[in-house]
């Protein structure tokens, strides 16, 4: 069956009946990118892999054939711009305890320390009982030079700990005395930490302790666990130093990524007006599903090969028409799984000045509703672009939701790393215009080797959205409906 037929097939939420000749077209063209793209021979488009440079070679090609220049503004990188990364995964973990003179030190079996830098030592370190760390305000007085223990329960969340570092404590140990096992957290950070090779990634220590093991330390001391656990849930509670000092030490493997960022343009006739710019990160997980699965590639179908394929087919659509007054550039970001890396990089080292750019979307996983879906706006409120997508959906004849609910997920997408930089951006999308699809791949095919092409995929929105950022593109490119002066921000 041929790419255009099996679009029809996928593209559910439109009767073909209903559906209109340039709206089976969308459907057919993205369909087919994602089959390229999500297909099993790109490995999951692993940043480093042989799958980056198929993922490369591919969207290059396009954007070439449709008629965009290099955006990178530089002849020694063009159309790939360089990004550095350091991947550090655990690799050594100690914790020696010291009670009332008597040393004990744990097994890896007992107490877990991880760090995020090369190696990360706290020595003879006074332990600080916070309790459940909620609400607690700290001086860095108070938590220097400490080690905080904090109770896990069964809330668990890394908000905590990062808070109890960043107000000063010299480490933080987790005592596991809800649901969570060792075992489990092992597991959850057994995935490398990342950064750009330019940024210096932390120093800070965590380490966490079964219940049991950490009762059995408590033996001997003015303490017992049970009491602890009493203290810390009672109306008064106030941290307090416990009889025990311990020395922690992790160690991690490093390893450097070098992957790349694509970057398109097309060119307006009056560069120097600004700028619009629209986002779509490339990446995935390469293999993820364990190791005796029937099938353990990642191919991120809807994450986010659905959302190259609308980017490509957005480009192609602006490409089309008359030449527009400002340059439109087209970013094809790595490693967003791994920390929005690749638009930090963007944006840390931009290709034209970060204050030209009147608007920016970010297109990602959009291949969730159906036609005729609302539109949301990811990022509604946080910069000046609001009324004029309004204007621009009431003329495509497309509705727009008038809420914040979606702002949920601002922060788990490549516009936030460009927000952090003050370039006015959003996502504008069908996918979020009703909450419940989007949480439901979320507790479903997401970052999963079922996120693939194995079953339909519903294209009925994603055309909508392809029509939708056109049509931004052509207002916001437009000097006569956004005059050059315009503050963006």
């Amino acid at each position: 069956m041929g790419a255009a037929a099996l679009g029809l097939l996928l593209f559910t939420s439109f009767p073909v009946s209903a559906a209109t000749r340039g709206d089976r077209e969308i459907a057919a063209q993205l369909l087919a990118h994602i089959t390229v793209l999500a297909s099993d021979e790109f490995g999951g488009r692993e940043p480093g892999t042989e799958g980056e440079a198929k993922t490369l070679r591919y969207l290059g090609r396009q954007w070439y054939e449709i008629g965009l220049v290099s955006g990178t503004n530089d002849p020694g990188n063009e159309w790939f711009m360089p990004v550095t990364l350091v991947a550090r995964e655990p690799a050594g973990s100690t914790a020696r305890f010291l009670r009332k003179g008597f040393r004990t030190v744990m097994s890896p079996q007992n107490v877990l320390v991880l760090t995020s830098g090369k190696r990360s030592l706290v020595r003879n370190a006074p332990l600080l009982f916070v309790g459940r760390a909620r609400g607690l305000d700290f001086t860095r007085t108070e938590l220097a030079g400490r080690i905080a223990v904090m109770l896990d329960g069964d809330q668990s969340d890394s908000d905590r700990q990062n808070q109890l570092l960043a107000q000063g404590a010299s480490a933080v140990l987790t005592v596991l005395d809800g649901k969570r096992s060792l075992r489990e957290v092992a597991a959850r950070r057994e995935r490398s930490g990342y950064a750009l090779a330019d940024d210096s990634l932390g120093g800070d220590l965590e380490a966490f302790i079964t219940r049991d093991d950490m009762a059995l330390l408590l033996k001997g001391t003015s303490h017992s666990l049970d009491g602890l656990e009493t203290i810390a849930d009672g109306p008064d509670f106030a941290p307090f130093t416990l009889d025990l000092t311990a020395t922690l030490e992790a160690t991690t493997r490093e390893t450097t990524i070098h992957t790349h960022n694509l970057i398109g343009k097309l060119p307006g006739r009056h560069p120097e007006a600004g700028a619009v710019l629209f986002v779509a990160h490339w990446d995935h997980f390469g293999e993820c599903g364990e190791p005796t699965a029937e099938d353990t590639i990642c191919n991120g179908a809807i994450d986010n090969a659905s959302g190259l394929a609308a980017i490509t087919e957005v480009a192609r659509r602006l490409a089309r028409g008359p030449q527009l007054d400002r340059d439109v550039y087209f970013l094809a970001t790595t490693a967003e799984e791994i920390g929005l890396l690749g638009a930090e990089a963007f944006a840390e080292n931009p290709p034209l000045p970060l204050t030209s750019i009147v608007a920016a979307f970010n297109i990602d996983s959009i291949a969730i509703a159906p036609g005729g879906t609302s539109f949301a706006i990811v990022g509604r409120g946080m910069t000046s672009l609001d009324e004029d997508i309004a204007r621009v959906a009431k003329a495509e004849k497309f509705k727009l939701r008038e809420s914040d609910e979606a702002n949920e997920f601002v922060r788990r997408q490549d516009g936030w790393a460009l927000l952090q930089h003050d370039i006015p951006t959003v996502m504008v999308t069908t996918a979020y215009g009703e909450i419940e699809r989007m949480q439901a791949f979320y507790e479903g095919d997401y970052h999963r080797p079922s996120d693939d092409l194995s079953q339909s995929i519903e294209l009925g929105g994603a055309v909508q959205d392809v029509k939708m950022l056109t049509a931004l593109g052509r207002w916001f490119a437009d000097l006569r409906k956004v005059p050059a002066k315009r503050d963006a921000g």
